[in-house]
């Protein structure tokens, strides 16, 4: 019996490699199946490079395509808009799409999520930075896994995080107040308390919720990084916002 055929589809292609010799592997983001991988063949010949073009990331598309077993068959894809980004802004929606590729399940729907990156990438277009962006698309996606950290109360007493104070934060439990015995730097309590209310924190607090969030996804990566992380800039203790 034919898989049944999903008809247009809002969805956005997060990755896309070559496969034989005419036609390419995709992982792409849809609202109501979540992350399913397709193939999309005889897209890569000469005459259907119009055809390859759309089915790259940063395209708003409407997919039609039959999905039985690990990967299905993608059997048309209308352009709708497409996303121009460059520099740091291109860096981050690529970041974006790796951290969705290795985090989320395949065939796992998250609605809301999907409309949270689709926000993304709009605000990313007139985004003079994106730091701030990827810290909430961040806290929007562990949250969409069921893992939404603390962030406005103390780890097991429940005493309400003050601004003015520095917290070492436990992935498993959540922020604890800090003591130099604990080592580094902390995480400000007006960074937890800025990403909870999701109020753009002080310059200087973003580096602290850089470093949070990177912990906190990191133990959802099973140890291996992402390749964003290595890309120039991305790596450094101080980078620029896109990482």
């Amino acid at each position: 019996m034919p898989a049944p055929v999903v008809s247009l589809e809002s969805g956005y292609v997060l990755h896309a490699r070559p496969w034989r010799e005419t036609s390419l592997l995709l992982e792409c983001l849809t609202p109501e199946h979540g992350r399913i991988g397709l193939i999309a063949r005889g897209v890569r010949g000469a005459r259907t490079q119009t055809a390859r073009a759309d089915l790259q990331p940063l395209r708003r598309l409407r997919l039609s395509y039959s999905q039985q077993g690990e990967m299905g068959r993608l059997h048309a894809a209308e352009l709708v808009a497409i996303h121009a980004l460059s520099g740091e802004t291109l860096l981050a929606a690529l970041y974006v799409n790796e951290l969705l590729v290795r985090l989320l399940a395949r065939e796992d729907a998250h609605a809301r999520l999907f409309a949270q990156y689709q926000t993304l990438l709009e605000q990313l277009v007139d985004a003079r930075a994106s730091a701030w962006l990827l810290r909430r698309f961040e806290r929007d996606l562990l949250g969409a896994m069921g893992y939404a950290p603390l962030l406005e109360c103390e780890a097991e007493s429940g005493v309400p995080v003050q601004a003015g104070l520095r917290y070492t934060y436990v992935p498993e439990r959540g922020p604890l107040r800090w003591q130099p015995q604990f080592g580094g730097r902390g995480v400000s309590g007006a960074a937890l308390l800025a990403l909870a209310q999701d109020q753009p924190p002080a310059t200087q607090d973003l580096p602290d919720l850089r470093r949070l969030l990177r912990e906190l996804i990191s133990v959802h990566l099973g140890g291996r990084a992402l390749a964003s992380w290595s890309l120039a800039g991305l790596a450094r203790s101080h980078p620029p916002a896109a990482g």
